[in-house]
């Protein structure tokens, strides 16, 4: 008889997957008005108008900006008024700057690295006035995700997802709504556990929907570096909520036990 390979662990999503899906939702996505485009193709006559001082050009701008530049400003300092204030200081390094725009990244791009110049020097100054036991561990090293959740390196098919510890979907539920809002609460509390740059990577790339250029723009990081923060901040978000849930559903079989 032929010998017969036990197939191969069926792929599930990784764990960052649900992480992003459920950050998404903790703010409403900015809807763009459709006459303002943020690719590199628009840029030209957009920055033709700035220059020529058109007033329209930059409220354009500024209507399809504003929301998203705010929540970003408000991760660097502690108040909302701060986070106007930076603001306001961006557009008007921008209003002054437009002319040495030499086109090597996207307008937003550009105008995105000013705000989190601005927004970096303010939380900085503000920071000193924290007192330092506020500012919790300066590391984490535990794992990324628990190493007995993977297969040894002696099974057939090591370092994949064994049956209990591969990722599970979370639950879909007539009560989805409730479920939603009590997973963005969750995600909230998670995300004020992480270090301060896996927070901010976090928050721009999966809850203001930046792209990895305009983060690593906005930081000064490297593409590899914000790779990095990205995932071990989805992974560590993604132990919180599975923390919670597998005692829910842990209660609710016990639950179901006794009926």
């Amino acid at each position: 008889m032929r010998h017969m390979r036990s197939p191969k662990p069926s792929s599930e999503p990784g764990p960052d997957h649900h992480v992003s899906a459920r950050l998404a939702a903790i703010e409403p996505p900015v809807i763009k008005p459709p006459d303002i485009k943020t690719d590199d193709s628009a840029d030209v006559p957009l920055v033709d108008r700035l220059r020529a001082g058109e007033a329209d050009a930059f409220a354009e701008i500024v209507r399809a900006w504003s929301p998203m530049m705010l929540r970003v400003a408000r991760s660097y300092v502690s108040t909302d008024a701060s986070a106007q204030e930076v603001v306001q200081d961006a557009w008007l390094a921008l209003i002054r700057g437009i002319d040495r725009f030499e086109g090597r990244s996207s307008l937003r791009t550009w105008m995105l690295a000013i705000l989190g110049n601005l927004g970096r020097s303010r939380g900085v100054r503000e920071a000193r006035t924290v007192p330092l036991s506020s500012v919790g561990p300066a590391q984490d090293d535990r794992p990324l995700v628990d190493p007995d959740r993977f297969r040894g390196p002696d099974d057939q098919w090591p370092r994949h997802w064994t049956p209990v510890g591969q990722p599970r979907p979370w639950p879909r539920s007539p009560e989805e709504a409730t479920v939603a809002a009590e997973g963005r609460s969750l995600l909230a509390a998670g995300m004020a556990q992480l270090p301060e740059r896996q927070r901010r990577v976090v928050a721009l790339r999966d809850v203001h929907g930046l792209s990895s250029e305009e983060v690593c723009s906005i930081l000064g990081l490297s593409a590899s570096n914000q790779r990095v923060l990205l995932h071990r901040g989805r992974s560590r978000l993604r132990e919180h909520l599975e923390l919670y849930y597998a005692a829910d559903a842990s209660a609710a079989g016990d639950r179901g036990v006794g009926t």
